[in-house]
């Protein structure tokens, strides 16, 4: 007898099913497919079945995920921060396109059964880019980031719960990676010898912006945490921004999180992984785009010392990011997803060489900087 899902997982599928009634979600359920972007969550459109009010049949859609909870392990509070700030942008823009997480029939935005940590939203259709050259698109990136960071600059961050204690404590990244070097419990570290020489060496720079923080010179804000090109969801006829999305990591943070994440990303001349590092650096010409589009934005809600530190935030970014995917692969690969067992060590040999780069062109950046600031403020 033939399976009611046919060529799916069946498994799968009941337990996508499940999760969609859970949410009230009306049927009947049609099919699902496997989202493989992202290296953390596993994510999956669901498609129903419903009447477009003429007796014929269309497809609505929503994205079901299943959180990785090694990565999150305060699943409930990230789900809080994520209402509290989703809620606030409706609430600005009630007639845009934005997030909205369902809940269950007692008010929850998740699910939590012995298979793990769920939950659903709409599905937006859209496009998205995980390497772009055409600035125009870039430009509307740094616009949609920017636009985000202003949506909320006046959200009380402290209202935000830190999910992932010291995400962005370069400091302590480095001490973590330090501390598992030394104990070297799968017995890498003779191999990666020159990675790890090289962070260390640019460790008081890579955690400049952190210091500064803790003098009190760099402001609190609500970020992102994850301003990879590819969260955010554009228009596929015109390629205008719909929305920011993989609100996971959103919490209290410094801007320079948000935008050095988003150049050591879109700007990089090859994708994170590229087995070739020799291939690695920073298009100034993708930085320039994103630069003008974000600071068109924020010009005017950002204090000098933040803009200031925006280039060197690229820097630091890149090799707060190496130092992660380095302690991973020391680790065994614990955190982020792997297609094979060396994937850590290439991304991190990536990141490394990106932030040589950007510290050879840094100047140029901070002259760019300082030209779309003072273009933009008042």
């Amino acid at each position: 007898m033939q399976s009611l899902f046919g060529s799916m997982d069946a498994a799968m599928a009941q337990k996508l099913l499940k999760v969609g009634e859970a949410f009230n979600v009306p049927g009947p359920f049609f099919n699902y497919e496997e989202i493989k972007m992202g290296n953390v969550n596993q994510t999956y459109k669901v498609n129903y079945i419903r009447d477009d009010g003429n007796g014929m049949a269309r497809i609505k859609s929503y994205l079901v995920q299943k959180i990785n909870t090694y990565a999150f392990r305060d699943p409930l509070r990230l789900m809080e921060n994520i209402e509290n700030v989703t809620e606030y942008i409706h609430m600005k823009e009630p007639n845009e396109v934005c997030l909205h997480f369902h809940h269950t029939q007692d008010r929850k935005n998740y699910v939590l059964d012995k298979d793990g940590f769920w939950r659903l939203c709409n599905y937006i259709p859209s496009v998205t880019f995980n390497t772009c050259d055409d600035l125009d698109v870039v430009r509307e990136a740094g616009e949609a980031f920017g636009k985000f960071q202003v949506l909320v600059s006046d959200f009380d961050a402290q209202k935000l719960h830190y999910t992932i204690p010291d995400f962005h404590n370069t400091r302590k990244r480095y001490e973590t990676l330090s501390r598992d070097a030394k104990a070297d419990p799968m017995g890498l570290v003779s191999s990666v010898k020159e990675e790890l020489d090289y962070l260390l060496s640019v460790q008081d720079e890579a955690c400049r912006l952190t210091d500064l923080y803790n003098e009190g010179k760099l402001p609190l804000r609500v970020t992102h945490n994850d301003t990879k090109i590819n969260n955010v969801l554009f228009d596929e006829n015109t390629h205008k921004p719909l929305a920011v999305i993989d609100l996971d990591t959103v919490m209290p943070g410094l801007v320079g999180h948000d935008f050095g994440d988003a150049v050591r990303f879109a700007a990089n001349f090859v994708e994170e992984d590229d087995q070739d590092a020799s291939k690695a650096g920073v298009d100034l010409n993708i930085f320039w785009a994103f630069t003008d589009g974000f600071l068109k934005k924020t010009a005017n809600t950002l204090t000098e010392n933040e803009v200031e530190t925006l280039g060197l935030s690229c820097f630091a970014l890149a090799c707060e990011l190496a130092t992660r995917f380095l302690d991973d692969y020391i680790l065994g690969n614990p955190y982020f997803k792997i297609r094979y067992p060396e994937h850590n060590l290439v991304r991190a040999r990536c990141q490394i060489a990106l932030a040589k780069d950007m510290m050879r062109k840094m100047d140029a950046m901070n002259a760019i900087v300082r030209q779309y600031a003072e273009k933009y403020h008042g």
